[in-house]
């Protein structure tokens, strides 16, 4: 048993892993009680939140009804849904998808950076979208922030001075594609292990 705080968002830290309480505790001080199979997490000594102990270190366990109702909308989304997005724009902006899904802790950890991108795409559109995606693979930069800054100085209708080929990011054996998310996350439980979903916003600052 001990006393653990917030880490980021609605999760606290409870041995190597992050698990959700409800988000109207944020900020304050929590007791963390376990055992080998189950996590609880009280407060003002009334149990508020329970979880099945995670194996290994550094995963999330997240449960829908401890988050704020606009973070609900995201975990309608998957990754393969997203990537499947992203290549309606074009290649390069389904690549940059799935490396910000990939150099995340877990995928859903990279779910606002991807609606970001999204709105970016309603904004200037879908070939601009694209043209930034590729310059932003490029730099190796798998980040809504530089696919941002592209847009905004008008880097994406520069001409790109290497036309070499771009980094294979969805074929490389440590960046998956939506085949892989769709295997991953099918018959997913309803309360599955989730990383924290991100602060509400459309992208900035990731």
């Amino acid at each position: 048993m001990w006393w653990t705080t917030f880490n980021i968002d609605y999760h606290v830290e409870v041995d190597h892993h992050f698990y959700s309480v409800p988000y109207q505790l944020m900020h304050e001080h929590v007791e963390a009680r376990f055992t080998q199979t189950t996590v609880e997490l009280f407060f003002n000594g009334r149990r508020r939140a329970s979880h099945a102990r995670l194996p290994g270190r550094g995963r999330f366990s997240t449960q829908l009804d401890h988050m704020p109702r606009a973070h609900r909308a995201h975990a309608e989304w998957t990754p393969s849904r997203l990537i499947a997005w992203a290549e309606q724009s074009g290649p390069a902006t389904g690549r940059v998808v799935a490396g910000i899904l990939e150099h995340r802790p877990h995928p859903e950890q990279g779910y606002r950076a991807c609606l970001g991108l999204m709105r970016l795409g309603r904004v200037h559109g879908a070939d601009r979208l694209e043209a930034a995606c590729h310059r932003a693979e490029r730099l190796r930069s798998y980040r809504y922030r530089t696919v941002e800054q592209i847009l905004i100085n008008q880097q994406d209708r520069l001409p790109l001075e290497d036309p070499g080929p771009a980094r294979p990011a969805l074929t490389h054996e440590n960046v998956r594609g939506a085949t892989y998310y769709e295997e991953a996350y099918a018959d997913a439980p309803h309360d599955r292990e989730a990383p924290r979903p991100a602060p509400d916003g459309d992208g900035h600052g990731v």
